[in-house]
């Protein structure tokens, strides 16, 4: 079976007609998704999909739009399977997720006071390729969003770059290419205004033809449909469609 991607949705944080760019990486009897956003759980409800289908969550930074699901993830399986849920993430996520972002809903005193209590923690080292499936490899990528706070880009089987939010890195875009050999990139893209945080739809288009062709468009605003024929022959990944990897 050749692997899939299905984009659950393709929307920035702020986007309210598109659910926020979480993804399901689907393989032969193994389903990876990638990052679980506020919007997940609906938009897993809307595909007729369930948490049960899958096999472990990659998180790639800690912003409500990409861990915001983790909450009804863990607590929905707890009380249908009891089960835990495997979770990937860079070993610097590990205490931050906890501390900073799920402790406040999930702490319960003498039962739930670790992320450990409530998913099968798997620290990940960046640059190390990790098999999850026979079909399915990742290696995390450090890439810069906001100062402070890390960030990993995702590099799957080795040939496909799937952008974390990130501000526009050129060379790491061209060696991922010219020298790695890597022929789709599916980059975190802002249409409109400056870009402070996240790279921008202008400095995309001014990438060399040969990087420009192998990108597909996700994490975009409303405005998305003001942009089409816009971008350079770039195109748009669109929410819910399965695409093969």
């Amino acid at each position: 079976m050749t692997v899939k991607l299905q984009m659950l949705g393709t929307g920035s944080a702020f986007a309210k007609n598109y659910f926020n760019t979480n993804a399901l990486l689907l393989g032969s009897g193994y389903t990876l998704m990638i990052d679980c956003g506020i919007t997940a759980p609906l938009a897993m409800h809307e595909l007729g999909r369930s948490f049960e289908e899958i096999d472990a969550v990659l998180i790639t930074h800690l912003h409500a739009d990409h861990v915001g699901g983790l909450e009804e993830l863990a607590l929905s399986l707890r009380h249908k399977t009891g089960r835990k849920m495997t979770l990937l993430l860079a070993e610097a996520l590990v205490e931050p997720l906890w501390e900073h972002t799920l402790m406040g809903g999930l702490y319960q005193e003498g039962k739930t006071t670790s992320l450990d209590d409530v998913f099968h923690v798997r620290p990940l080292r960046p640059d190390t390729n990790y098999r999850f499936s026979p079909e399915i490899s990742v290696s995390l990528i450090a890439t810069p969003h906001i100062p402070g706070k890390d960030s990993y880009s995702l590099l799957l089987n080795e040939d496909v770059f799937y952008s974390a939010d990130m501000t526009f890195e050129p060379e790491l875009l061209s060696d991922l290419v010219r020298i790695r050999g890597c022929r789709k990139i599916y980059h975190d893209c802002q249409l409109e205004g400056p870009g402070v945080v996240h790279t921008t739809l202008d400095e995309l288009k001014s990438l060399p033809e040969d990087i420009r062709s192998r990108i597909s468009l996700m994490h975009y605003g409303d405005e998305k449909p003001d942009y089409i024929g816009r971008t350079s022959g770039m195109d748009f990944l669109e929410q819910h469609v399965i695409y093969g990897l």
